[in-house]
């Protein structure tokens, strides 16, 4: 790919920061991934502000990523939950998390367990061989266009 001249790279990750590129976005995920729905306790423990964190729920349900649920007619509440395009993020999610915790936090407040009683640590591997990926076993080329 060094081959190809200087310009502007579109590509997925590109795509992906342009919907969840904005600081309280993942944020306001985080929450709903840990059980938190209810507009005012995601401003709560995400610390955004009502109109920036409004603003970033309709852009996350305007592409799909969040949907909003009706809980009280009188008056009108919504809580806010994952779509399944939403709940694919707990990979990246879980990732993020575990650099922070390595390159970013000095004392993390937060511990993520899994089921079966051990801290998670996330381990990417190919789908195909089963092997650990790492940045010497991958080659970026250009993809084959969509027919």
């Amino acid at each position: 790919m060094t081959e190809q001249p200087v310009a502007v790279r579109a590509c997925p990750l590109a795509a992906s920061l342009d919907i969840l590129g904005e600081r309280w976005t993942l944020l306001a995920i985080r929450e709903m991934t840990y059980g938190i729905h209810r507009f005012g306790q995601i401003a709560g423990y995400t610390g955004a502000s009502r109109d920036i964190l409004a603003d970033r729920l309709r852009k996350l349900e305007s592409v799909g990523i969040v949907e909003r649920r009706q809980y009280s007619e009188h008056p009108p509440r919504y809580e806010y939950h994952l779509t399944e395009a939403g709940e694919a993020l707990q990979p990246t999610l879980l990732s993020l998390f575990q650099w922070g915790e390595r390159w970013a936090e000095a004392s993390p407040t937060v511990a993520v367990r899994h089921s079966c009683g051990h801290d998670l640590k996330i381990i990417q591997t190919c789908e195909r061989c089963g092997s650990q990926v790492s940045r010497q076993g991958i080659e970026f080329r250009a993809a084959e266009p969509r027919t």
